[in-house]
């Protein structure tokens, strides 16, 4: 669960400053979408450059998202700002001693430290991923935070294996959170301190039941289910179909319209999109 699909990113809408590091100590790479900026790693620099080029040509494509090939070009290139250490990382960011990068919606940045384990294959393309999604559909309209998270974490292609296995492991034990009560949840707000959650479920033969959860477990549960209802709406429907769900909630469409129109001929509501995503589980080997 997030031990192996980790949320490794604290997303951000409020204005970072960059700081810790003078402006005469940077030094910064130029690539067509991006602009790479660091202190003393020059070859991390370069493969962050290298990477995050390929990751957003196959992240926006994936997503059913062609304009972006030309979109963020010129003044329009996301910044990337790589501190030579974690610790200065964390003083300039103020993120908690966990986080490893957080992604800046407002001033489209991605801020990290140079590291090798996980940063290229989970953490680069989980930001690039969170702000081509963001700067897609906005902030206005209904965009369930699981949906966020879900197109994050699908952009880790090397963890998507395991992530289809585990959501199958938890719907062979009826162990899914419904989609309502994912709809609700806000796990940004959950409290570090431990207690224990009682949330609704569906068992295979469509009775209720209930989970109880402690907070680590909620949370790994919900982004695991987020993960695999993006993967299920992206491969079952295929990638316009998704763009075309994503850009009805950018216009202002409620969750359920937005569905009824883009999936008009299998999913018109969000019970019918959990019964259909359960068919989907259960017919995965």
């Amino acid at each position: 669960m997030r031990k192996i699909i980790p949320a490794l990113c604290i997303v951000g809408v409020s204005c970072v400053i960059v700081a810790l590091v003078s402006a005469r100590e940077w030094s910064v790479l130029s690539g067509d979408h991006f602009l790479v900026n660091f202190v003393q790693d020059e070859k991390f620099a370069k493969e962050t450059l290298d990477k995050a080029e390929v990751y957003y040509r196959r992240i926006a494509s994936e997503l059913g998202y062609p304009r972006y090939s030309e979109f963020w070009t010129w003044d329009k290139r996301v910044k990337i700002f790589i501190y030579p250490s974690q610790e200065l990382f964390l003083n300039a960011t103020n993120q908690p001693r966990w986080s490893q990068g957080m992604a800046d919606y407002t001033n489209k940045q991605i801020i990290s430290y140079s590291w090798s384990q996980g940063f290229f294959d989970s953490l680069l393309p989980h930001e690039i991923a969170h702000l081509i999604f963001r700067d897609f559909v906005g902030f206005k309209g209904e965009v369930p935070l699981w949906l966020d998270e879900g197109v994050a974490q699908w952009a880790e292609e090397a963890k998507r294996n395991a992530a289809k296995a585990m959501a199958k492991q938890l719907f062979e034990s009826d162990n899914l959170l419904t989609i309502q009560d994912m709809m609700i949840l806000d796990i940004r707000r959950l409290d570090s301190v431990q207690k224990v959650f009682i949330r609704p479920t569906l068992t295979k033969d469509g009775k209720k039941g209930i989970l109880i959860l402690s907070n680590e477990n909620l949370i790994d549960r919900y982004y695991l289910e987020a993960v695999s209802l993006v993967s299920f709406l992206v491969e079952k429907y295929g990638s316009l179909n998704f763009a075309d769900f994503c850009r009805g909630l950018r216009d202002g469409k409620t969750m359920e319209e937005a569905l009824r129109t883009s999936y008009s001929t299998h999913i018109r509501t969000i019970d019918e999109l959990e019964a259909r995503w359960r068919e989907y589980l259960a017919n995965k080997e």
